[in-house]
């Protein structure tokens, strides 16, 4: 298998699911702008997702994937099975629960996440219509762990793409109709969440009956006894306590971020919001991609006992890293504001809205980085099943995050948020490469000083030509004129792709070098 064909595959169905996902973000925040309900439907959006990130992407797959790995590798098909088997039936009932308590405690979760929203009734009311998004996006992470297990890696990749097409649908079409019948018209961005997770989970099934592995869900309680006493499962279980509170560390730094963009005004949160999404584009075509890949042949590496193919695949991991995410955050450094305005300045969002959203993109933008580098460097801990050391460092981060904000929201307001967050994130992955190097598990492959100088030096040709370009167009001054700014924003970062990766090849960097097989 070819790791940077496998990677750019997810990176490019990753990228179809960043764009509609943008569509989706601009077609709400035009309808909304940054306004109460705004706020209230993004703030009612981030508990589910939190809950998401907590459970199912966060503790359950860093715990699941490199003992399911390790199963299938030492001990085959018929066993691991049965371990999925049994892990399925746990997690359903466990979120049976889960969803109860949750609809039942809205107004607390709520309140937790953002006690200053004005519009706050309204958020419990999407609160509960979303809630059971999170019980199938648990059950797709499930499916996304085999599915990637087996190295099939498309199905899991382009889900994402229908929650992003069924909020638009619901913006678009389901909007102006709640508008007709006098209900609230973001009610029905919630309505549309739900059918995007009932869908995601619906296209997962012909996937893992295509590989033999669907997993059988006991309903009885007899069932649930045997699956509870499974060994792989008390595995599985002790891996996910320490990831579960390395996890919601990070969580719960967002619910205090999102309570403190509240107090801050109306429109944070939004602002923030915006910024966080375009920041998504590099962090899951880049870290997300390479995290998916890295992680099973991290964990089969470990299995056989290959200390040298697992720093092999770290030191890989990292050269991307540093190629293709250093360029993006000079981009979100010099050019933030194009990229707001073509995004988001439409209907109901202001010029005053791109500038706040913009500075809020700079702060993020400090620590992307940061944010992808742990994408690559947690995996180094997970796939040996040391989940503890990151959970260290997290909480180490939390505590050094919330003095920050202490300092730069004052005098910053929402961008101060972004800036802690981004700057709490570098640090986080300055201290993993640290504890990596200081266990032995990676040693650098010689070569690194001159790579590092030829991506400098491509990144500032970069940089300039994009400062330059900024600096000579008013983009919030092109009014209603859509494809205008779409068609120039398209050409000025066409044009400063094509001078970094000219600049690199001149400099006589092989970027086929790159095309590792695993």
């Amino acid at each position: 298998m070819n790791l940077l064909r496998t990677a750019s595959t997810i990176s490019l169905l990753t990228l179809a699911s960043r764009i509609t996902g943008m569509v989706r973000e601009s077609l709400v925040a035009a309808a909304f702008g940054a306004t109460g309900w705004g706020d209230a439907y993004q703030v009612a959006f981030r508990i589910p997702n939190l809950l998401r990130r907590l459970f199912a992407e966060g503790a359950f797959s860093q715990a699941f994937v490199p003992i399911l790995a390790n199963t299938r590798t030492r001990e085959g098909e018929e066993v691991t099975h049965r371990l999925v088997n049994a892990v399925a039936t746990i997690l359903f009932w466990a979120l049976l629960v889960t969803c109860a308590i949750g609809i039942i405690g809205a107004p607390v979760l709520v309140w937790a996440m953002g006690s200053a929203l004005k519009e706050f009734d309204g958020a419990i009311v999407m609160t509960r219509i979303m809630f059971p998004y999170i019980a199938c996006m648990s059950l797709v992470a499930l499916s996304a762990g085999i599915l990637n297990t087996w190295r099939h890696f498309a199905v899991p990749a382009a889900t994402p793409v229908l929650l992003n097409l069924s909020v638009i649908a619901a913006a678009w079409l389901l909007v102006p109709q709640f508008r007709r019948w006098g209900m609230e018209p973001a009610y029905a961005l919630a309505t549309g969440v739900m059918l995007g997770g009932i869908l995601q989970l619906a296209v997962q099934i012909p996937a893992l009956i295509r590989i033999g592995c669907l997993p059988h869900i006991g309903l009885s309680l007899g069932a649930f006894k045997a699956a509870w006493t499974h060994p792989g499962v008390r595995r599985v279980l002790r891996q996910m306590l320490p990831a579960l509170i390395g996890v919601s560390v990070a969580q719960l730094s967002m619910m205090i971020n999102t309570q403190i963009a509240t107090h801050v005004g109306v429109g944070a949160v939004s602002w923030l919001t915006w910024a966080d999404r375009l920041m998504e584009f590099p962090t899951a075509l880049l870290g997300v991609a390479l995290g998916v890949v890295l992680l099973p042949q991290l964990a089969a590496a470990q299995a056989k006992n290959d200390p040298a193919s697992y720093s092999d695949l770290l030191d890989w991991g990292l050269r991307l890293v540093l190629l293709l995410a250093f360029p993006c955050a000079i981009s979100l450094l010099v050019f933030p504001r194009a990229l707001i305005a073509v995004l988001y300045h439409y209907g109901a969002v202001t010029p005053r809205d791109v500038q706040q959203a913009m500075y809020a993109l700079m702060g993020y933008g400090v620590g992307l980085m940061g944010l992808v580098g742990v994408k690559v460097l947690a995996p180094g801990f997970y796939a040996r099943q040391d989940i503890r050391t990151p959970v260290r460092i997290a909480v180490a981060v939390l505590v050094l995050t919330q003095v920050m904000n202490a300092i730069f929201v004052p005098f910053l307001g929402h961008a101060g948020l972004a800036l802690s967050i981004g700057l709490g994130a570098t640090i986080n992955a300055v201290w993993l490469f640290y504890g990596l190097r200081k266990r032995g598990t990676y040693a650098p492959i010689p070569g690194w000083g001159a790579f590092t100088l030829r991506v400098m030096v491509a990144s500032t040709v970069l940089g300039g030509f994009l400062w330059w370009t900024g600096q000579h167009i008013d983009w919030t001054d092109l009014g209603e004129h859509k494809w205008t700014r779409i068609g120039l924003v398209a050409a000025c970062l066409s044009g400063a792709a094509a001078l970094y990766f000219g600049t690199l090849l001149a400099s006589g960097m092989k970027l086929r070098e790159f095309a590792r097989r695993g």
